[in-house]
């Protein structure tokens, strides 16, 4: 027997709001948006001089600045909480850094103003958490001992004074900001450059702590940190610490890019913020204001969408808990923090719901945000939930589970072998389409050596099934008749099998998807994609897959809801070779070269 605990674990106060917060909204916002080009790095791997880069100070104006706009934006769209970047690696300060030989806004840029104390001042009245991202790493200046990917200024070792100043200057720069904004949240970055030692990491969380000694800091301080930072790359395996936080761009770039149209659809953003809380984790969604201050329409619709559906869905959002990612559920689910509602997000209309092996008396089944009373049933520990059609959600759906104690589960059965009888004896198609995915998935395959692969039946067994239930079979005989055991759990929110040779990928399809469905940590290429049993090839997109990065993207696939089948549909992936999955931890990027 599986019990499942309210799944807290002991914790700091002070990660509380963190925990419960599941979003927050990055803000890359430099002089690297006049031009439209690389923060930073630009000029790091030679892409063009740091002269040439610096010349986008004159361009920066901010305008069109209006913070309130964007602190209402951000509050409208469910964040709780906004990490603003103070200063990139570029170290273009957006404060009046009174810091010797710092670059500001104020004193060098054409605004001529400090840009990041209205904005600061506005989250502050929202209510919002105040999270501020600060470089480690100065490229721009002279105390600093890289300049370049090819070039340094000194070596440490011959040069130590001139090292120590430049930890006095970024600690000054931090502790201007500690001073001027206390902030709840300091968010690291770079500090792949040099050692906890050489930058002094006690030292300045000490200086941190002073004032405020709550304060939360990231991963990116050589690991002295209350939370991981994975990167772009969406975790296919529940990150290990307590705490992390995913930092994910609406497109491919962290600050404004006018030639970067790869925007992903608000669907997949909230899909995404789904998986992140699923696995216990927030979504950092970042946007990259113009340097005139105005931001991209893309990033306000996808912002307002969110919105829409936090708003809608509040109560599976804040304050929930990693669900359970043991196979037990292949949607992505969370708890309440009490351990007491089980979340279940729906991202396929659907007939019912079906939730195996619970041994807990269920007190109420209901969909989160709707009026609508569902008619549902318990009995041996199968929960049966009747959806009606006009209480989906666009996006997701959720699905209430409501319990007077935590939840119980027995040991999973629904993995074991699949009888010829117990399909025959299924009550309908749709029963018996579902447990053979189930055991497909699991490679337990009663078809094997008596269905050939174009759909004939080679034993009269069968002869006594319903002639829907054959007609199904035959027609994804391809998959059924020799299907091997599909992925594990993480990389896609449904059941699997693979081909003998694991170089084609079956993916079985339950209802009628609200947006694309989603494969995650597939390092193959993708040689075609079609429906099982009728032919229609179909296109697909990938996202964040970054050319500098191992992580492999996304794989989004679009199904034509007129080729669904009603009682489920089969896709296969054809892949380049046997399949290869990623699934190690994701980190920080260190370059992007």
């Amino acid at each position: 027997m599986f019990t499942l605990k309210a799944q807290q674990q002991p914790q700091d106060d002070k990660m509380t709001w963190f925990e419960d917060a599941k979003l927050g909204v990055f803000i890359h916002w430099g002089i690297y948006a006049v031009d439209g080009i690389s923060e930073s790095w630009a000029f790091f791997n030679n892409y063009l001089s740091h002269e040439r880069y610096l010349r986008q100070l004159d361009g920066f104006t901010a305008k069109k600045y209006k913070p309130k706009e964007w602190a209402d934006l951000i509050q409208a769209s469910g964040a709780k909480y906004a990490v603003i970047t103070s200063k990139h690696h570029d170290g273009v300060a957006l404060w009046d850094s009174q810091a010797p030989e710092a670059l500001t806004t104020k004193k060098h840029a054409a605004a001529k103003s400090d840009v990041l104390s209205p904005f600061i001042d506005r989250l502050k009245q929202t209510g919002l958490k105040t999270g501020i991202y600060f470089s480690l790493p100065d490229w721009s200046h002279p105390y600093y001992d890289v300049h370049t990917r090819t070039r340094k200024r000194y070596d440490i070792a011959a040069d130590p004074k001139r090292w120590d100043s430049y930890v006095q200057y970024y600690q000054q720069q931090l502790d201007e900001l500690s001073k001027a904004y206390r902030p709840d949240l300091l968010w690291f970055d770079g500090d792949w450059e040099h050692s906890s030692a050489q930058w002094d990491a006690p030292g300045t969380l000490q200086l941190l702590r002073r004032y405020n000694p709550q304060i939360i800091i990231n991963s990116r301080l050589n690991h002295h940190g209350d939370y991981e930072t994975p990167e772009q790359g969406v975790p296919v395996v529940k990150p290990a610490g307590a705490h992390w936080e995913l930092c994910y761009t609406m497109n491919d770039s962290w600050g404004y890019q006018p030639f970067d149209r790869h925007y992903k659809t608000p669907n997949m953003i909230v899909r995404t913020l789904i998986d992140c809380m699923a696995m216990g984790g927030n979504l950092l969604l970042d946007i990259g204001p113009k340097a005139d201050g105005t931001l991209p329409e893309e990033q306000v619709a996808i912002l307002r969408e969110l919105g829409r559906w936090t708003k809608k869905h509040g109560e599976a959002v804040y304050g929930t808990q990693a669900g359970l990612n043991d196979g037990r559920l292949r949607e992505k689910n969370t708890f309440s923090k009490n351990g007491k509602t089980l979340y279940i997000y729906l991202d396929s209309q659907r007939a019912r719901y079906r939730l195996h092996n619970l041994l807990t008396p269920v007190k109420n089944v209901r969909i989160v945000g709707q009026p609508t009373k569902l008619v549902y049933s318990f009995k041996e520990q199968l929960l049966d939930v009747n959806l009606p059609t006009n209480a989906f959600d666009a996006v997701a759906s959720v699905l209430a589970v409501d319990f007077d104690t935590a939840p119980q589960f027995a040991e999973d059965k629904t993995s074991t072998a699949y009888s010829l009888m117990e399909m025959l004896a299924e009550p309908s198609v749709e029963d018996a389409a579902e447990h053979i995915a189930v055991s497909s998935d699991a490679g337990d395959n009663i078809f094997a050596g008596k269905l050939t692969e174009d759909g004939v039946f080679l034993t009269s067994e069968y002869d006594a099934a319903n002639v829907e239930l054959k007609q199904w079979i035959s027609k994804h005989a391809e998959v059924l008749h020799d299907a091997h055991a599909g992925m594990p759990q993480g990389h896609y929110a449904g059941y699997s099998a693979l081909s003998k040779d694991s170089k084609t990928l079956y993916l079985f399809v339950e209802g009628q998807p609200t947006g694309p469905i989603a494969l995650k940590g597939l390092k193959n290429s993708i040689a075609r994609i079609r429906i099982v049993g009728e032919g229609s090839m179909l296109s697909h997109q990938i996202f964040n897959k970054l050319y500098w990065s191992a992580i492999p993207g996304i794989v989004y696939i679009d199904i034509p809801k007129e080729r669904l089948d009603k009682k489920m549909t089969v896709i296969a992936v054809l892949l380049d070779k046997p399949i290869d999955l990623y699934r190690e931890k994701v980190g920080a990027i260190e370059n992007n070269l």
